[in-house]
């Protein structure tokens, strides 16, 4: 039975840091960009869009594709970089145990 105390003291630890993890998340925010920085789109951390910048030149009724396009990329890259983020504090959470395949922290 001492090992079963253990196991729920160290649960409960991890859930404790998961929750402190979530809160950190929450707060964080990154940047992508597209078109060399002249679309510029802000997320947080639960992948929520905060802020999204656009280079004046780019607003050309002519060419609204071309500035769709861009938003699109800055948007991926600023997800593909929460990405990475949420994971790498997954990784310190969990002592570098990945989760299993299609296993995602609750937010």
């Amino acid at each position: 039975m001492k090992n079963l105390g253990q196991m729920m003291k160290q649960a409960q630890a991890m859930q404790a840091k998961m929750a402190e993890m979530q809160e950190k998340l929450g707060q964080l925010e990154v940047s992508g960009q597209a078109g060399a920085g002249m679309v510029t789109a802000t997320l947080n951390g639960k992948s929520e869009l905060r802020a999204l910048k656009i280079d004046p030149s780019l607003v050309d009724p002519n060419e609204v594709e071309v500035l769709e396009d861009l938003i699109v990329a800055a948007v991926n890259d600023a997800k593909a970089k929460v990405e990475a983020k949420v994971a790498e504090e997954m990784r310190q959470v969990t002592g570098g145990l990945d989760l299993p395949p299609g296993m995602t922290l609750p937010f």
